[in-house]
């Protein structure tokens, strides 16, 4: 393809280590949640990552009711998704810290005259609040942080294409012109559905879960998303690009 029109790029774990610092935040409320509706299992934060690592808290709790076999109201889900907001936006703004080499490849990225957005599952107030402590917020203009929990009217949740058909839209620029960045499966697929060239990020997987984690990750990003290229970190992003345009 020729020159990249807009880098797109996911948030969480892609650009800022926030993860797992959100998944710290919300599972004391996942497990109320479980013991309010009478349910006996408990979740640990490596337990909640593993099942429901690239998903929003609103698609969590879908996933839940569905797993384990309860109801609640859309009332109830909003209050929640409310609490979890405020409780993760906090730590967030406390302790979030870039992926590695992320603020110098941004910078590059703008001095080749590549303009930039964020389109992430996470509500728009968390996505601000890891970008704004992790000092990388002003390569973003703030219309162009796209979230599928609270920018468009219908919220939504990677896998599901939306928001990047949503961000595209928005930004006058066709899907197959754009490229993205992800480190999930569910982020990965909405990429993949939505026909934008994928770079699989998977240097976080080395980071936090080891090296068999990271190589287990590149497998499913390329065989099942269709990843065009594996970035194992962010010092490879240049090249990564390079090798989208020659397609």
């Amino acid at each position: 393809m020729p020159r990249v029109k807009y880098i797109l790029l996911d948030c969480d774990n892609t650009l800022c280590l926030s993860e797992r610092l959100a998944f710290e935040a919300c599972t004391d409320l996942t497990n109320e949640v479980l013991e309010k509706w009478g349910k006996p299992e408990r979740y640990t934060v490596d337990q909640l990552l593993e099942d429901f690592v690239g998903h929003n808290f609103r698609g969590m709790l879908v996933g839940l009711q569905k797993k384990h076999g309860f109801t609640m109201t859309p009332e109830e889900v909003d209050a929640y998704v409310d609490r979890e907001l405020g409780a993760v936006t906090a730590k967030l703004s406390e302790k979030c810290k870039p992926c590695p080499g992320v603020p110098e490849q941004l910078e590059w990225a703008k001095q080749q005259g590549y303009p930039m957005s964020v389109v992430s599952t996470s509500a728009k107030p968390r996505v601000v609040a890891s970008v704004k402590k992790t000092g990388i917020d002003h390569y973003f203009k703030d219309e162009h942080i796209f979230s599928a929990a609270t920018s468009m009217e219908k919220p939504s949740s990677k896998p599901d294409p939306a928001i990047y058909n949503f961000a595209c839209e928005k930004l006058g620029v066709a899907n197959k012109d754009t490229v993205t960045v992800e480190d999930s499966k569910s982020g990965a697929t909405a990429a993949m559905r939505a026909g934008i060239p994928l770079i699989g990020y998977v240097g976080v997987y080395g980071i936090e879960e080891g090296k068999e984690k990271m190589e287990q990750m590149a497998k499913l990003l390329t065989e099942e998303c269709k990843a065009a290229v594996i970035m194992y970190d962010w010092k490879e992003f240049p090249e990564c690009l390079k090798k989208i345009e020659s397609l």
